[in-house]
């Protein structure tokens, strides 16, 4: 649901509408009938030792899916010469 409420409005109500917002509506505030500003949940953030171990597990699974080195992948298109076949 979508809550449109002017500044001097929301500064009486100010509790209710984070409330809202975290609850998934979405808040705008405006002044003079125009939108100016909007009320967003900030979202969690998660601990350091949570993210290194996401990092550590993506990378154990880069190792263990490794392919043909890159330098080497497109070997297959040129002859002994080194010229295109």
């Amino acid at each position: 649901m979508t809550v449109r409420i002017s500044i001097a409005e929301a500064d009486r109500q100010l509790g209710e509408l984070v409330r809202r917002s975290v609850a998934g509506d979405e808040v705008i505030l405006t002044r003079d009938g125009r939108e100016v500003a909007r009320l967003v949940p900030v979202m969690a953030g998660t601990d350091r030792a949570v993210r290194k171990a996401l990092l550590e597990a993506v990378r154990g699974c880069g190792a263990a899916t490794a392919g043909p080195d890159a330098a080497r992948s497109q070997d297959f298109l040129y002859g002994q010469d080194g010229c295109p076949e």
